[in-house]
């Protein structure tokens, strides 16, 4: 029996929507050390297991790789649609705990396309291998135009700068009790909005934060830098996505974001992808004032939620043999 846990990942935003540029999305985000994916597969005549979508995803394995079947049970997972790349977890959670019963291996990387993972955003997939910090270098423009390619015919976007998030940086994760962020053909109509009319100043002011600010408030382990560049870069991804998401930041997103950075414990904050999760910079030190923040900003905003404090994560899935 094989038992396969993948860690969730914050998603900062893109550093260009504008079909202006050569390159476009580049992701950057962050692994964090909880919640998780968890799955424990075992072999079988045929394929098992009560939650549908991993029932699909570990058909299409077992049908791609020969395997007779497999036995899957899903011990935990991450919130779905929340902003914390589930849909990722879940397929490469699935994919290599399958594959383990029967001592086979992949590269990650190369088939996640074929679970139509990695269309946008190379994140989740390098959180999967490796954890960190991660920037990603987007896709080449004249590919994918508004319309990204049919699952399976692109490649996961090269990471281009990964980093070790220091052992002392802490996010606080705040989940609203509202519906669930955008996502399958909802969220591809409102990516679609946004490339069509996105400004390309925007993605040159994006790049020389990346530049100058991002990249060296992580390799230096500057965390207040960081919170600030990064709370930033989310402003500016918002105002791509105002129209469309009724804001800079979803609401009631915006009155939580709004409140949580208002509170001196919380270097930076923002919206991870669609939402509705918010993230706060923070460290160690401000552990207990950080979660109280949280649960301050909840309160603000009128709405119930639930409040925790993780760590970054510098490695990627564990596999263990029960």
């Amino acid at each position: 029996m094989i038992r396969v846990s993948a860690p969730g990942r914050l998603h900062f935003g893109f550093g260009n929507l504008s079909l202006s540029h050569s390159r476009l999305y580049g992701a950057i985000g962050i692994a964090i050390d909880g919640p998780k994916t968890i799955v424990t597969a075992s072999q079988a005549e045929m394929v098992r297991c009560d939650n549908e979508i991993i029932h699909q995803y570990a058909t299409q394995v077992c049908e791609d790789f020969s395997l007779p079947g497999v036995e899957l049970t899903l011990d935990a997972q991450l919130p779905r649609h929340t902003g914390l790349g589930s849909g990722t977890q879940l397929a490469l959670t699935v994919l290599v705990a399958t594959l383990q019963t029967y001592e086979q291996t992949v590269d990650v990387r190369s088939y996640a396309p074929t679970l139509g993972r990695g269309g946008r955003s190379g994140v989740g997939v390098a959180a999967f291998e490796n954890g960190g910090f991660v920037l990603d270098g987007g896709h080449p423009t004249t590919r994918f135009t508004t319309d990204r390619p049919a699952d399976g015919e692109w490649t996961v976007p090269p990471v281009i700068a990964q980093h070790q998030i220091p052992d002392s940086w802490r996010f606080v994760l705040v989940f609203p009790d509202v519906p669930g962020g955008r996502n399958g053909g909802e969220e591809d109509e409102s990516m679609r909005a946004v490339i069509e009319r996105a400004d390309p100043q925007l993605a040159d002011r994006i790049s020389g934060l990346i530049v100058r600010q991002i990249l060296p408030a992580v390799a230096g382990g500057r965390v207040e830098e960081f919170g600030n560049a990064i709370a930033e870069l989310g402003r500016l991804n918002g105002a791509w996505y105002a129209d469309e998401q009724g804001g800079v930041y979803r609401p009631p997103v915006g009155s939580i974001v709004e409140s949580l950075s208002s509170k001196p414990s919380i270097y930076g904050a923002g919206q991870s992808s669609w939402g509705p999760a918010v993230y706060g910079v923070t460290d160690q030190g401000q552990v207990a004032a950080a979660k109280k923040a949280g649960q301050r900003a909840l309160a603000d905003a009128g709405v119930a939620g639930d409040v925790l404090v993780v760590s970054g994560r510098n490695s990627g899935a564990t596999i263990e043999t029960l």
